[in-house]
């Protein structure tokens, strides 16, 4: 459950790992948040770094108490387990999410919140004029249109995680209890009337990215397999169909034999076929396994994270 709303915006930054570049994001995030003149706290959630991410962190909060608060986890559970202990601390009515790789200017959030400003309870972001590799833009378009086909829901740059929620959003995401989740296309459910800005994207000021290209395939399998049974049907309808043409087959090698005799040539052939139809199975045999663990996962009931500390200013008790 989160806190009751004592403040404007929440911003909510996961760290990983990032102590090369959290001096660059303090000199940039605090200035343009104090220009926007309102009410705000930064709530960084520490994601078990290896590194002196969590000394930097408490140094900056000690800096800036008035506005800065640490969510330290016991260990590494994801950028979007992060992002959710991140929300149920958040205390704003409006919850901005941002890297700390600064590839999104915190310059960009006031954008946002002129969007939710004119009524919008969601906002996501499409990155323009991307820094990223070649292979990495190419397989954010593939994942991209591959999700949008099977889950119907249409977000134009899933990956840019610069996105602004209505605590009415927040609220409902926290109520579900999923073990993996998509965080932007389970807000995308939620919402009533989402939006989409565009903002600038720069090159990391420093480290290297936290996502492989089997992070991204992992990613996506969840979030395909967590929000539609779509590959499921599909592939039952093509069992049906092979499972067709495979008796077709079958009839029209019996009738070859009783016509023609037995034959030696064709064996290859068949090996050929006999294998696509058990890779189609191993394969059907692994999404099935995805939907399995998910189960597996959920009944389990772990939790999900656990906080070890949280470095914030003590709350003033009313004068009695």
């Amino acid at each position: 459950m989160m806190p009751v709303a004592t403040t404007d915006t929440s911003i909510v930054i996961p760290v990983y790992n990032e102590e090369d570049g959290l001096a660059a994001l303090f000199s940039r995030l605090y200035p343009a948040l104090d220009s926007l003149h309102i009410a705000y706290e930064i709530v960084f959630i520490n994601d078990g770094s290896k590194d002196r991410s969590p000394a930097l962190l408490r140094e900056q909060f000690e800096r800036r108490p008035d506005v800065t608060r640490v969510v330290l986890l016991n260990g590494n559970y994801g950028q979007h387990m992060a992002i959710m202990a991140g929300f149920a601390q958040a205390r704003g009515r409006r919850i901005v999410t941002l890297d700390a790789d600064l590839q999104n200017p915190p310059e960009e959030i006031g954008k946002l919140l002129t969007a939710m400003d004119a009524g919008h309870d969601y906002v996501g972001t499409i990155r323009e004029h991307r820094q990223d590799s070649a292979w990495r833009r190419w397989a954010s378009r593939s994942m991209n249109r591959l999700r949008e086909n099977i889950t119907r829901i249409h977000m134009t740059d899933q990956g840019c995680m610069l996105r602004a929620y209505d605590r009415r959003i927040v609220e409902a995401i926290l109520s579900c209890r999923e073990v993996n989740t998509f965080i932007p296309a389970l807000a995308h459910t939620f919402s009533a009337r989402p939006t989409e800005v565009k903002v600038r994207h720069e090159e990391r000021s420093a480290g290297e990215s936290k996502y492989s290209l089997y992070s991204l395939i992992r990613l996506n399998f969840d979030l395909i397999t967590g929000f539609s049974v779509v590959p499921l049907q599909f592939f039952s309808l093509m069992g049906m169909v092979l499972s067709v043409l495979s008796g077709l087959f079958v009839v029209y090698l019996i009738l070859r034999r009783v016509l023609l005799g037995p034959e030696a040539e064709g064996v290859f052939t068949l090996f050929a076929i006999t294998f696509f139809l058990i890779s189609i199975l191993l394969f059907g045999i692994g999404l099935l396994g995805e939907y399995v663990g998910r189960i597996y996962q959920q009944v389990r009931e772990r939790p999900r994270y656990l906080i070890e500390a949280i470095l914030e200013r003590p709350t003033e008790l009313p004068p009695s």
